[in-house]
């Protein structure tokens, strides 16, 4: 079995095969020294069998010049100003020649899953506003910044429509919303605000056959429920660290949603404790092996890890995957 079906059949619910997918989020701090050590990171990939790709590139939305330009003109930009910036045009051929360069790569050649990294409502705006205005704009402003919302989202279905028609797997909606114990807003807020969008970018995922992920740091246990109701096929990374429990996604959630992480970055990867690193990657195989998991990294892997830490991690991983 490739590893695009294998993965499509954990995301389901569907893989009785014993076997678990592989991934890891290594290249952003970890390239240089993995390169060395194995000549790139694609033959570290290959090493150690990895079943998924995460894709980046596409456009995006705002012309990064001309809001730089607003701000050396002494602007701060707010909901009024990006409702009077016209978007870049979604539908650029030239934009996504990186995605087809590495779906090429990926897919065509290595038969992986690959999820196309797509902006969500939130997180995409921080970049605009700075997180700490952005949140002053949702308590102070909701009614315009709905409406930036709603323009964002407007692109966004585009962009995804476009990533689709490339031959992506899934569609990975990227959208930071929790703190280490809570949301960075209220629920009703996320629900009122923030809920709609996702509906219907997940909603266009799935009229097109495919499954839709989200990516959210932090403890975002309060919309659990909403996130299912929104039809998320898969959850990166519920992160345990942040109080998400295992044992109550095993008891509610595990025939809503599938789980990418399980490799804790903030406390288990990285810090040079190889006993208490086995003895995790162990528990936690021991709990969601043969469930609707794919093992990775909960985050990109810190440049503290060493490579003799990861290739241990990996080697364990893949013994324990069921894959040697």
């Amino acid at each position: 079995m490739e590893s695009h079906e294998l993965v499509r059949r954990t995301i389901q619910g569907a893989n009785h095969t014993g076997i678990t997918p592989v991934y890891g989020w290594v290249k952003a701090n970890m390239s240089a020294a993995i390169t060395e050590a194995f000549g790139s990171v694609i033959a570290f990939e290959d090493h150690y069998r990895f079943d998924m790709s995460h894709i980046f590139g596409g456009p995006y939305a705002y012309d990064t010049p001309e809001l730089n330009a607003l701000r050396d003109a002494g602007a701060e930009i707010t909901p009024e100003i990006l409702l009077d910036l016209p978007l870049r045009d979604a539908n650029q051929e030239q934009d996504y020649t990186d995605i087809k360069a590495e779906l090429e790569i990926y897919r065509k050649q290595r038969g992986r899953f690959c999820y196309q990294q797509t902006p969500g409502i939130f997180e995409a705006l921080n970049d605009v506003f700075g997180i700490e205005n952005h949140l002053c704009h949702m308590a102070a402003e909701p009614e315009l910044l709905a409406a930036v919302y709603q323009k964002q989202c407007a692109w966004n279905l585009q962009y995804i429509q476009n990533c689709i028609d490339l031959g992506i797997d899934m569609v990975h909606i990227s959208d930071d919303w929790g703190a280490q114990n809570s949301l960075l807003f209220s629920p009703q807020a996320w629900r009122e605000m923030i809920y709609p969008h996702h509906a219907a970018m997940v909603g266009l995922a799935h009229d097109n056959g495919v499954p839709a992920s989200l990516h959210s740091d932090g403890n975002i246990a309060s919309v659990l429920d909403g996130i299912t109701d929104i039809g998320f096929d898969l959850i990166h990374p519920y992160q345990e660290s942040a109080g998400l429990d295992y044992q109550v996604y095993l008891r509610k959630y595990q025939d809503k949603f599938a789980i990418l992480g399980g490799l804790c970055i903030q406390t288990a990867l990285g810090f040079g404790r190889t006993a208490e690193l086995e003895g995790e990657i162990r528990r936690v195989f021991g709990l969601l092996q043969s469930k609707r998991w794919i093992c990775c990294t909960t985050h990109f892997v810190q440049n503290h890890c060493s490579l003799e830490e990861l290739t241990g991690a990996y080697d364990l991983v893949l013994e324990l995957s069921g894959k040697k």
